[in-house]
């Protein structure tokens, strides 16, 4: 099982939630809790699946059969979030064929995205061609050829991003641009900052889908589990921020900072880079490079994420490979035609303002995550207790150093916290409250 912490995940999703919810403010709410929150909980997530050596749809039954229904529930989450990923792939392509076409200077126009997306047939064709894709590695197995691939194209991908970055600083005017993403403002706090950073959380860390259970699962008892988790934080946080870095500074620039830029939603990255090229040397050249490795990533992630749906029918229904990859491709083209058609001909469907994409984030990552996490703390703070994990943790060499952390977190403050935070999100995507 590969480590699933991707670049793809960071570059669309991190700078876009970044910009929209005060910069600074929701980079230090993000750091704070990666580094609490998210070290435990997988921790007992990656324990967990060691531990058992099983995935997340029977690793809870295994050890108490009333909890069996966690596993369950977790795995609903990649169900979910697959088939809107699979549209973004799409167009990840789409803008890879303009660049390459030597196209830049059309992609930087301002309507030149919310056109695109806002129709009906060209979306669609791009996300039916990253799905079937996705779809035809899963079916011939051939997954680790790709993992392989990606690890010679992940590190490309990240010095090109710090390229970018750094080009994106010296741009007229991305000087406040890194001011509103470098400096915290307290006055900019809110719950809904908080939530928006424990969805990203969730998202880039792979949490409360089953997915580090799974991964666990596969880990020797020789691999130093604090070690591997404490690595994830560092890349997770060190992407994280430099996909911020690329994006929110050039917003500055090409903008002036305008709230309608800055509120752009999952779309931000295709408004932004292309301006950013446009006004390179070599601009096509860069952004097809650039875009040809975003594509390799997200197919990465997209390949882990159908590849545990697929693993999940099969280890609970018996079902063969074949017939069970051809179900999910299925389910995954209906749901994602609707979130790929919720931006163009079903834009009327929307709730609280989401669009379908944006609902199924939205029930996704602020509230089924939520929910696991929840769940997941009351069963090992309660059930099992907190020391079935640490004494997995302290097999290799037998020292947990967050020890003390993981049990306070994953006993009291998460659980607590985890609370506050899904009423709070319910509340507000029901309407009953503003925030």
């Amino acid at each position: 099982m590969p480590l699933q912490v991707l670049p793809s995940d960071y570059i669309w999703r991190f700078p876009y939630l970044a910009a929209q919810y005060g910069g600074g403010t929701f980079l230090l709410i993000y750091l704070i809790l990666a580094v609490t929150f998210g070290f435990s909980l997988m921790i007992a997530e990656v324990g967990l699946g060691r531990k058992t050596g099983l995935s997340a749809i029977a690793a809870f039954k295994s050890l108490d059969s009333r909890f069996g229904f966690l596993g369950i529930l977790a795995s609903v989450v990649p169900i979910i979030i697959f088939p809107y990923y699979s549209v973004i792939g799409g167009w990840v392509i789409k803008y890879f064929t303009v660049f390459i076409s030597g196209n830049a200077q059309a992609a930087s126009h301002d309507t030149y995205f919310p056109n695109f997306t806002g129709s009906t047939f060209e979306p669609l064709v791009w996300f039916f061609l990253f799905l079937f894709f996705t779809s035809i590695i899963v079916l011939c197995g051939v997954e680790q050829g790709i993992e392989k691939v990606s690890k010679f194209m992940m590190p490309i991908l990240v010095v090109l991003t710090l390229f970018i970055a750094i080009y994106s600083l010296t741009l007229d005017g991305a000087t406040d641009g890194l001011i509103y993403y470098l400096k915290p403002h307290m006055a900019d706090v809110s719950v809904k900052t908080i939530l928006a950073a424990m969805g990203q959380l969730f998202y880039s860390m792979s949490l409360a889908m089953g997915i580090m259970i799974t991964y666990g699962s596969y880990m020797k008892k020789s691999n130093h589990l604090e070690s591997s988790v404490r690595q994830i934080e560092i890349f997770d946080t060190g992407i994280a921020f430099l996909a911020g870095l690329m994006i929110i500074p050039a917003v500055f620039a090409f903008s002036g900072g305008d709230p309608d830029q800055l509120n752009a939603g999952p779309g931000l990255m295709f408004i932004t880079l292309p301006k950013v090229f446009e006004s390179m040397h070599f601009g096509n050249f860069i952004g097809t490079v650039f875009f040809v490795l975003v594509f390799f990533a997200a197919l990465t992630s997209a390949i882990s994420l159908m590849e545990t749906i697929v693993s999940i029918f099969m280890d609970k229904f018996g079902w063969k490979r074949r017939n069970t990859c051809l179900l999910v491709a299925a389910g995954a083209l209906v749901l994602g035609s609707l979130s790929s058609l919720g931006f163009g001909p079903l834009s009327f469907i929307s709730w609280m303002k989401m669009s379908i994409l944006d609902l199924m984030d939205f029930i996704s990552n602020s509230v089924l995550m939520p929910i696991v996490a929840l769940c997941t703390c009351i069963f090992i703070g309660f059930i099992v207790k907190p020391k079935l994990i640490s004494d997995e943790v302290k097999v290799t060499d037998g020292t947990f150093k967050g020890e003390k952390l993981f049990t306070v977190m994953i006993k009291w403050i998460a659980p607590i916290f985890l609370i506050m935070i899904l009423v709070s999100s319910i509340a507000n995507g029901l309407g009953i409250i503003s925030i």
